[in-house]
């Protein structure tokens, strides 16, 4: 196993494990307190991410995460820490709407942990015609905090 996903999938388990002691349940059943508003409102994160970014707002596109030190981000460079940080990659590996291009995800599958934590699995996809698309998978571990639903560690491919 890749160092990455080994530490993404000791962060989750860890977060599992962290949760209330019950028994791990069935895929397709989520926490009593988990509801599916809570699976609209992630949604709703990863749309409105997805139009701040098709309109070059990086800043926007980032409140979508964590504004934390801590936020872990993990792609091609290895682990990353901090919502600055993670911006200021985004800003050097995307400076233009050329670069940006259209971003949309698809594939969603949104698996509850707890009821304030979620397990995001999709695709994420760039069209840019001018630089050439890009594409790939991310999975993404999203909790409420402070009422809202924020991604706390990305592990984008």
């Amino acid at each position: 196993m890749r160092p990455q996903l080994y530490f993404l999938a000791l962060a989750v388990c860890g977060l599992a494990a962290c949760s209330d002691g019950a028994q791990p349940q069935a895929e397709t059943a989520a926490p009593a307190a988990f509801a599916a508003a809570d699976a609209q409102q992630i949604r709703q994160v990863l749309s409105t991410q997805a139009a701040a970014w098709n309109r070059g707002d990086l800043a926007g596109y980032m409140q979508g995460y964590w504004q934390s030190d801590s936020l872990l981000f993990i792609g091609k460079n290895g682990p990353q820490h901090g919502w600055q940080r993670t911006l200021d990659n985004y800003r050097r590996s995307y400076p233009g709407a050329a670069a940006m291009g259209q971003l949309d995800f698809s594939q969603l599958r949104i698996s509850p942990i707890a009821a304030d934590a979620a397990h995001v699995v999709g695709h994420w996809h760039l069209a840019r015609p001018q630089k050439g698309d890009l594409q790939g998978w991310f999975t993404l571990l999203f909790r409420k905090l402070d009422g809202k639903w924020v991604i706390v560690a990305d592990h984008s491919s």
